[in-house]
């Protein structure tokens, strides 16, 4: 068991020296890249589906027949494959491989509370598990990113003494909830009442990445073995068609989809049940449910983008305990979106941020710049003034419900947190609920791995022991609220049902269903009225390069684009033609932008480096031509506390 571990660790390890290795002698190239993002400002109104789909239907026929003419941008394997690439005729493809009993892919609340939980049963049982954790991130905790208030809840289950540790992570009790409606200049209360989702009586602000990075060690603690700087790309298969674990990725391919010379083939990891625990919008979970069509007779997801800052602000304004809400201004009636303010009791830091439904209609919204301009609010601003913006990061977060839970496992395999889609949206939480899922997963394997001749786990029963917790209590009751928003009524309708819901607890008989894709929503720019943003003052409002460079973002500049394409011609003959571009606007990070070629026209070029891995690309893109893949290990954001 140990000599298998240290075979593991000994090559990742090399894999990461040699990644800091030409990290470092390609500083340059790996630096945050300017992008020109455009700055305009209009309303937004109801998509009409059809006539967007029909638009993009014929500008993508029209690319599809240019595809072989389109100015070659995608590299990466998944989308030009190594077989038919002559450059790879030699190339020694074969993987070592090991095997684990449990393997976790993704070292956030879910996947590690799964991993603790399977360490603690099995100690209380006398067995001896081993449980690997592979997550894309150089630490625990770097590529996490949330508000956030902590429902204790689960954490009390898992260690029912956390309170009382000696090395506890920083929580700050909260005292007080303010949420307010704004309008263009002033704010109007709105009450929290307790029996509302919002009531976070008994919750803790506090700064995930620390917490997820306290779990961690206590995982490692209880003999988990976290391997850190491994993104999983691909999943394996057995000849069953069940899953028998994932393969890490390779390193040492240049950024034209050739070896190098120190070309490293990735790691196979096999195990009786493979947890993806990938947060939202996992491109391995992405796989699995296509393959197993776990969405059949479920609705599709849908989702919003959270932008996030966190601020040192003049001490004599800071209010350790203190939680804000807001609703309405800058969005119109059509577009569903709000912000928080969160007063953490660890130096006089305030996170602040913004959520959008991706499912708005224009073309020209930018929700970064949303933000940017939501902090200039009369009611708002004055938080900020004398302040200094330390952290800056996005993640894209499921806002489907209930309705669009998956199928939650198969042969081999299942699905946790965010990757099952399990976030209250009315709450604004999905920690607690994620780090519940992996803990009843683990009692699931747990049991089962009583039987020591299984060579492969099935978790049959784990979808309903979710369902039928608190977890799917909770979602049940609050199932109604997010689609309430996209009724004919708009935002008032929403508020409204959201406020009968809360009181009835949701026992209405009837579940409302999401009307369409996130994808599907925006109009063509021909339609849609340009948006005109006020240019940032530096002070409180950033211009986007600025901001990506506080995420600690980097990636290795010599290696294909994580961000693939599916067809190189869409971006100029759908994307740009007909709605203006708009990956140039939903991206929070500047990884899109359309250039003068020497033929003076516009052509798509794709920052890469900036990618703070958020996936809002892959899920907003028109056509569903993006494909986000994991880059080298090594890559992405690096959050301190986000």
């Amino acid at each position: 068991m140990l000599g298998r571990s240290v075979v593991f660790l000994t090559r990742r390890s090399m894999a990461l020296l040699s990644s800091s290795s030409s990290s470092s002698a390609s500083s340059a190239s790996s630096s945050v890249t300017a992008a020109s993002i455009a700055s305009r400002r209009g309303l937004s109104t109801t998509a009409s589906t059809s006539a967007s789909s029909a638009a993009a239907a014929a500008a993508a026929a029209a690319a599809a027949a240019s595809k072989a003419d389109a100015p070659k941008i995608t590299t990466h394997y998944t989308i030009h494959p190594r077989e038919s690439d002559p450059r790879w005729k030699d190339i020694d493809m074969t993987r070592e491989a090991d095997e684990a009993d449990v393997v976790i892919v993704g070292g956030g609340p879910a996947g590690l509370s799964a991993a603790i939980r399977l360490k603690q049963l099995a100690e209380a049982n006398g067995q001896e598990i081993r449980v690997c954790v592979v997550e894309k991130a150089t630490e625990i905790g770097a590529h996490t990113l949330s508000g956030a208030v902590l429902e204790p809840r689960a954490l009390d289950e898992l260690f029912p003494k956390w309170r009382e540790h000696e090395n506890k992570f920083k929580t700050t009790e909260i005292k007080h909830d303010e949420m307010y409606f704004l309008t263009n200049s002033g704010k109007i209360p709105l009450p929290v009442l307790p029996y509302f989702p919002m009531n976070n009586h008994g919750n803790y602000i506090v700064r995930l990445g620390h917490f997820v990075k306290w779990l961690g060690e206590r995982a490692e603690e209880l003999g988990v073995e976290i391997y850190t700087g491994s993104p999983a790309s691909e999943i394996l298969f057995a000849e069953d068609n069940s899953v028998k674990g994932i393969a890490t990725g390779d390193m040492g391919v240049a950024k034209d989809g050739s070896p190098k010379d120190g070309f490293q083939r990735g790691l196979e990891l096999h195990a009786k049940v493979t947890l993806f625990a990938e947060g939202c919008h996992g491109h391995l979970t992405k796989q699995l449910i296509n393959k197993y069509d776990l969405r059949k007779g479920r609705s599709f997801q849908t989702y919003g983008i959270g932008i996030k800052e966190l601020w040192e602000i003049d001490p004599a304004k800071h209010k350790p305990g203190t939680v804000i809400h807001t609703c309405g201004w800058p969005m119109d009636h059509s577009t569903y979106g709000g912000s928080f303010l969160y007063h953490l009791d660890d130096g006089p830091l305030v996170a602040a941020g913004y959520v959008i439904g991706l499912d708005y209609t224009n073309p020209y919204m930018s929700p970064y710049r949303e933000f940017q301009r939501w902090k200039h609010h009369p009611a708002i601003v004055d938080t900020f003034v004398g302040g200094n913006r330390i952290g800056y990061g996005a993640r894209a977060l499921n806002e489907g419900g209930w309705q669009s839970i998956p199928q939650l496992a198969v042969p081999g395999a299942a699905l946790l947190g965010c990757s099952a889609g399990l976030l209250n949206v009315p709450k604004i939480k999905g920690t607690h609920n994620a780090m519940k899922s992996g803990m009843i997963a683990a009692e699931h394997i747990a049991e089962q791995l009583k039987d020591t001749s299984k060579t492969r786990l099935h978790l049959d029963k784990y979808e309903d022991a979710v369902k039928s917790s608190w977890v799917g209590k909770e979602l049940d009751a609050v199932r109604n609220v997010r689609p309430s928003f996209n009724t004919p009524f708009k935002f008032i309708g929403g508020v409204l049902y959201s406020a009968f819901t809360f009181t009835t607890g949701g026992k209405e008989p009837w579940t409302f269903q999401h009307q369409h894709r996130d994808n599907e929503s925006l109009k063509p720019a021909a339609e849609s009225e340009e948006i005109v943003y006020p240019k940032p003052d530096g002070k409180i409002s950033f211009d986007l390069l600025t901001s990506v460079a506080l995420s600690g973002t980097n990636h290795e500049g010599d290696q294909p684009a994580h961000l693939t394409l599916k067809n190189d011609a869409i971006p100029q003959d759908v994307n740009l033609a007909v709605y203006a571009g708009p990956e140039s606007r939903f991206c929070p990070a500047g990884v899109y932008e359309f250039v003068t070629d020497e033929s003076n026209k516009q052509k798509l070029q794709i920052n890469a480096q900036n990618c703070v891995h958020c996936k809002t690309c892959d899920i907003k893109d028109p056509t569903q031509n993006i494909n986000w893949v994991v880059p080298e290990p090594g890559g992405g954001p690096a959050y301190n506390g986000l």
